[in-house]
């Protein structure tokens, strides 16, 4: 009686079948190497499971360092940012001797009445333009 699935459907003659045979024969065939190979796998997978035993240590070392370095750094950090808060303090309100510097300028010019004529020949410190003189007449015109 002939299969019901009809002779295309015979998993004999399916390529990948086939295949798949070939490979499974390939494989009973390189598998005969017996006592010695089964000891190069035993040698392999003993090699393996050492080296991830060692890299797991080495991870774990250094985590446990950088968790001891962990108070040094936070100290070392805070000191950096005590520093810049105090730089940045002096720059913003100028300390002691800007307030000297400004205490002896507005009791010079309260006694010598230079006023506004002082404060022009000021230099400040930055970007600046020269305006055009006569272009100011032009304008005021």
């Amino acid at each position: 009686m002939p299969d019901s699935r009809g002779p295309h459907q015979d998993p004999r003659h399916n390529p990948a079948w086939r295949v798949a045979q070939e490979w499974q024969q390939r494989a009973r065939q390189s598998n005969g190497g017996g006592l010695l190979g089964s000891l190069k796998m035993l040698a392999a997978w003993l090699l393996f499971g050492s080296l991830m035993i060692i890299a797991m240590l080495f991870g774990l070392l250094f985590l446990l360092v950088g968790w001891a370095m962990l108070p040094f750094l936070r100290h070392r950090m805070k000191k950096q940012m005590e520093k810049m808060r105090a730089d940045q303090a002096q720059d913003v309100g100028g300390g002691y001797h800007a307030h000297q510097t400004h205490y002896r300028e507005t009791r010079h010019e309260e006694r010598y009445g230079t006023g506004n004529r002082a404060r022009e020949q000021q230099v400040l410190e930055g970007d600046y333009e020269v305006k055009d003189a006569s272009r100011d007449r032009r304008d005021d015109a």
